[in-house]
């Protein structure tokens, strides 16, 4: 394939993928199976990589980020996001109305929609292309997040023909839908790390990440609710969102046209519980005046519209009595205390317990046993305690006394300085951190042992035929048949799964171990830093530091881990059994040109175009190698901003040459 065919090829493959993912996500419809879908983006990427002078700004491959932005630049609104006055009553409703009403002459409408807990954002669009996303900011001046929202798949990069205006904006309200709030908070539970607040902080956090990789990984979602553009081309606010899913944008269902106040009234008591069956936390209802006309009769207050007004919902709360304290053990050791509450209805649901989440929690909230405790359920997905009611204190009830000893095996519990956890230190004989330990190793993110679960674990560590993870590659026909529940049929693909998991890559392998805040993404970033174990186990403080997403306390828990006997002996015997401890080279890298064959790079630090992943991507496709530490046989260090000391002054040591990035780039233009 010459230049020119390459070039019709991206052309055609990014308008069929833009095409595929509209119909995928606007209409519900699959014209192709996964596996073609995933084929053609594959081909693209790869023509992209090798011809990339002809990537189009909107490729479909930028969905899953890869771009590292070190500061989000300043953008002034070209229209300034205010914000809308509030209020819990429906008095205030009532005001807002006859404040309407002595303004407009005739007739007017409503429309009402869902005052979505996300993170509001704007976005640009020029020709039908992407071209900015902000956020709001002061209102005034917002933050550029362009390859953050690019990730969004809900959003369209690139419209199809429509009757858009030439320039446009579009607002709405970022978010990260509950099933994925939850993975996440799940994953991080499950590495030892604290847990996000809410869906709300979690989107704002994550969109102003700095790896836009790791922003695609946590699948946020995005509704629009508002046309900005001069002229409008419409002549209601209804008729711009109708216009707005026409052209491919996510926009909730939800709204309603409203003809009088009490129709608004009974839209708002209508979704009051209603609203839990959404995706995203809600809060309110904002309510608008249709017309844009009418809108602009009606004017701006300094802050607000007065064509709009937000009514907020009281939060969910309830009380209950503290029935006892269950605390529990999770795989890493750390023991979580759980109020077992006397059965209180809350948001349409029974809500029988509540997460405390740590003894600083029970002391703020200064808890005594049997008090009285207000739970809450607001834009949060799991019931809250925001305080006791010491009105109803018990006489003569004694401060909740956290336990100092594991409830499992009665080890004294430990606390880390500046952490917020006890732990029980024996995560080799307590047995629920064993279990947890071998269930999270066969997890789909794992090893995905197929035939094996919670109850059979539970089995096999009573009958004592588990202790670790290594006993599960011990396991024999012989000793399992003759189990309960357990048949010929379910042993042999018991035994068959656990062969089928040899082929699990290294990435997977790394996480499945368990080591200590090192999740499923991070894994990845160690693989692709560190081709191997031996590597990896070989790896300095400063080696590990300079890796994408590793910071002081995940690179302490990986040399702390390797320390362990008991953990290498684990890796030792996870190795004989056959599971894949080094990474295979991805054929997709294979080399492209002979520019660098024989040359070893170690790449540092923070670089201005391009992510560590794509220089390291660079260096193999022009045949040259990546390695993890420097030493006498180094060919370059490709420094950036921000690397670590003890490598620049290794290399200077060494008289290794020392090269920018924009060195680096001009060795294989």
């Amino acid at each position: 394939m010459n230049e020119l065919q390459a070039q019709a090829r991206i052309q055609e493959l990014t308008q069929r993928i833009h095409y595929l993912n509209h119909q995928y996500y606007q209409n519900s419809l699959s014209e192709v199976s996964d596996y073609e879908f995933d084929m053609l983006l594959e081909e693209l990427n790869r023509l992209e990589q090798q011809y990339p002078a002809y990537r189009l700004p909107n490729s479909p491959t930028q969905r899953v980020g890869g771009t590292v932005t070190k500061t989000f630049k300043a953008v002034k609104h070209k229209y300034p996001m205010l914000s809308l006055s509030n209020t819990y009553s429906e008095e205030d409703l009532r005001e807002f109305d006859k404040r309407v009403r002595k303004v407009l002459e005739g007739d007017f409408e409503y429309i009402c929609e869902q005052k979505f807990d996300g993170v509001a954002v704007s976005l640009t669009y020029q020709n039908g292309e992407l071209t900015l996303g902000a956020t709001r900011g002061d209102g005034t001046r917002g933050d550029d997040i362009t390859q953050n929202i690019r990730t969004i798949r809900a959003l369209p990069l690139h419209l199809q023909a429509g009757d858009y205006p030439t320039g446009f904006e579009v607002r709405g309200e970022a978010f990260m839908p509950f099933s994925v709030f939850q993975q996440l908070n799940a994953e991080r539970e499950d590495i030892g790390e604290l847990l996000l607040a809410n869906p709300r902080n979690a989107t704002s956090g994550t969109l102003k990440l700095q790896d836009s990789a790791v922003v695609a990984k946590r699948k946020l979602s995005c509704f629009m609710y508002s046309l900005l553009a001069q002229p409008l081309p419409f002549e209601t606010h209804s008729e711009s969102l109708e216009a707005l899913q026409r052209w491919g944008f996510p926009v909730s269902p939800t709204y309603r046209k409203c003809a009088t106040l009490d129709e608004v009234l009974a839209y708002i008591n209508e979704w009051e519980t209603k609203r839990f069956s959404l995706p995203i936390a809600t809060d309110g209802i904002v309510i608008k005046v249709n017309n844009f006309n009418q809108q602009e009769e009606l004017g701006y207050t300094a802050k607000s519209p007065r064509w709009a007004i937000a009514y907020k919902y009281k939060a969910m709360s309830a009380s209950s009595r503290l029935q006892s304290i269950r605390y529990q053990v999770g795989r890493t050791g750390a023991v979580t205390p759980v109020a077992l509450l006397e059965p209180v209805q809350l948001a349409g649901t029974t809500v029988k317990r509540a997460s405390l989440h740590n003894a600083n929690e029970i002391l703020r909230l200064d808890i005594h046993e049997g008090d009285v405790l207000f739970v809450e359920k607001g834009g949060e997905i799991i019931p809250k305690i925001t305080g006791v009611d010491k009105t109803q204190r018990l006489p003569d009830s004694q401060p909740v006394k956290y336990r100092d000893t594991c409830p499992a095996c009665g080890t004294p519990l430990v606390r880390t300085e500046g952490e917020a956890h006890f732990y029980c230190p024996n995560d080799t004989g307590c047995p629920p951190q064993i279990k947890a330990k071998i269930e999270h190793f066969i997890t789909r993110r794992a090893m995905n042992i197929e035939n094996l679960g919670p109850e059979t674990i539970e089995q096999l560590y009573t009958e004592g035929l588990l202790r670790n993870v290594a006993d599960l590659y011990d396991l024999k026909f012989e000793q399992l048949v003759h189990l309960e529940r357990l048949g010929e049929k379910s042993v042999t693909n018991l035994l068959a799964g656990l062969e089928k998991s040899k082929e699990v890559p290294y990435d997977r392998v790394l996480f499945a171990i368990g080591i200590r805040f090192v999740g499923s993404t991070v894994a990845r970033k160690i693989t692709e830093r560190f081709a191997s174990i031996e590597t990896l186990q070989a790896a300095s403080y400063e080696d590990l530091i300079n890796v994408p997403e590793i910071g002081d306390r995940i690179a302490l828990s990986i040399l702390s881990y390797f320390k362990n006997d008991e953990n290498l002996r684990l890796i030792e015997r996870l190795k004989a059994a056959g599971l894949q401890f080094s990474r295979e080279e991805d054929q997709n890298q294979a080399a492209t040109s002979t520019k660098l064959v024989g040359l070893t790079f170690v790449i540092s630090g923070v670089f201005e175009t391009h992510s560590r992943d794509e220089l390291q991507d660079l260096i193999t496709q022009n045949g040259g190698k990546v390695v993890s530490s420097i030493s006498k046989k180094l060919s370059y260090l490709v420094a950036g901003d921000k690397m670590g000391p003890a490598k620049l002054e290794k290399a200077n040591e060494l008289g290794i040459k020392i090269i920018s990035e924009v060195d680096f780039l001009n060795m294989v233009a």
